[in-house]
């Protein structure tokens, strides 16, 4: 068993994937799947295509292993792919959105709600997963990788192949651009 304390361990891995060891793809599963879920259901919410989008994160990755060199880590990799595939699933949600309904259901909903005092917790919590889905994507990606997934900026821009100017500056106007949608 692969252990993440042990630094060959990610080596390890990548090797046993590589050879088609069925318990390397298990063990990878095991590590990676909470991080990939959190990222992709903070993309796109907890829709029905969240699942399929996680999964075909990892379908993705055991397909090219062979071609991955480990220059990044594995994390790395997997939330670049799960980023990607939930834009692309974003996208294909607008097309759908412009062929079959005018308005944003989303905004509406968030317009339509006031945030008070009274509201318990769960009511916020699901008011801000409401709003952060309003972003736009280059706003959302960072506030999803550096609140649900607890990257560092550093980690940030690795993995958007972005300046760390630029995620600083987007994470900073995605902050207030949340708080103008929740003071609607």
């Amino acid at each position: 068993m692969f252990k993440i304390s042990n630094p060959n361990s990610e080596k390890d891995l990548v090797a046993a994937l590589k050879r088609g060891e069925e318990r390397a793809y298990t063990e990878l599963l095991s590590i990676h799947k909470k991080q990939i879920a959190n990222t992709v259901i903070g993309m796109l919410g907890a829709v029905p295509e969240a699942e399929d989008v996680g999964q075909e994160v990892f379908i993705r990755f055991f397909r090219n292993i062979q071609n991955f060199k480990g220059d990044a880590k594995i994390s790395t990799y997997l939330t670049r792919i799960a980023i990607n595939l939930s834009l692309n699933e974003l996208a294909r949600r607008k097309r759908k959105w412009k062929l079959f309904y005018t308005g944003d259901y989303l905004e509406e909903i968030i317009l339509n709600s006031t945030l008070s005092d009274h509201q318990d917790q769960d009511v916020r919590i699901d008011l801000l997963r409401r709003s952060i889905l309003l972003l736009d994507e280059k706003y959302k990606e960072v506030i999803v990788l550096r609140t649900n997934d607890a990257h560092s900026f550093k980690e940030m821009a690795t993995i958007l192949k972005l300046p760390i100017g630029t995620v600083l500056t987007r994470y900073s106007r995605a902050q207030k651009k949340l708080i103008e949608l929740l003071n609607q």
